[in-house]
């Protein structure tokens, strides 16, 4: 009776630890996957005025802040690599957006980080000055963090700015497809994974009792991507109204 007993258990705690390490495989890449339809559109498209690439800097300064905050204040390890993950998903989002708008632009004066033009600002040409401007922020960081790494309000701080970006990611889409009275040419398949992905999370956040910014900044998530889920309710209502 106690072997079956024994047996029972090792088959739970093994069941257990395969659904743990599927959970935390889903945590690393799951964040990544919504890109992937919105990339296939814009290279089936050959047009990025539908996407917004400021979603790309949003994420970017995010998990370049969260693995900051990692430094200071060891969470999961999964989360950590999630961030790695996220940040090259961004740069690849970053370089075909480039590629495209370049062979878009047949006379238009290319901008450059070098100029300093706010008005410019994250609209350059060239994937490299995306690349600088990222690298300067990070050094900006690791200074900043060496001065203060013992300063537990420095450390929390840095956490809840990493995760009110992380909240707000969808924001810059939203107000992109305000500009533009539609949502073509962004994926709505990027967006039902958003939503998909930021409510696993949320709940992998509770369940794992991470830091309370975590599964706060998943709650503001999803309010952002349910609103935008409406939008492209709307502008496809208001266009056939148009039509007919």
């Amino acid at each position: 009776m106690d072997a079956e007993v024994t047996l029972l258990d090792d088959d739970v705690d093994g069941s257990w630890v395969l659904l743990s390490w599927l959970a935390s495989c889903l945590m690393v890449f799951g964040g990544s996957v919504p890109y992937v339809p919105q990339y296939q559109e814009i290279q089936r498209s050959s047009n990025t005025e539908g996407f917004s690439t400021r979603v790309c800097l949003v994420l970017l300064i995010a998990n370049i802040l969260r693995i900051f905050f990692w430094i200071g204040k060891q969470f999961e390890f999964t989360l950590l690599l999630q961030s790695i993950v996220m940040i090259l998903t961004m740069f690849a989002m970053l370089h075909l957006c480039c590629a495209v708008q370049n062979n878009n632009r047949v006379s238009t004066k290319k901008h450059r980080l070098s100029e300093l033009d706010l008005h410019y600002f994250w609209k350059w040409s060239a994937f490299e000055d995306y690349l600088l401007f990222c690298f300067g922020f990070t050094v900006l960081c690791f200074v900043v963090t060496l001065l203060l790494l013992d300063s537990a309000v420095y450390i929390e701080t840095l956490g809840s700015l990493a995760l009110l970006f992380e909240a707000i990611l969808g924001l810059p889409q939203m107000l992109q497809n305000f500009h533009n009275l539609s949502t073509k040419g962004m994926s709505v398949k990027m967006v039902l994974l958003w939503t998909a992905g930021d409510i696993f999370k949320t709940t992998y956040f509770v369940i794992n009792e991470s830091p309370t910014q975590f599964w706060v900044c998943g709650s503001v998530q999803i309010v952002i991507d349910v609103a935008i889920l409406l939008q492209v309710l709307f502008y496809s209502q208001d266009t056939r109204v148009k039509l007919g």
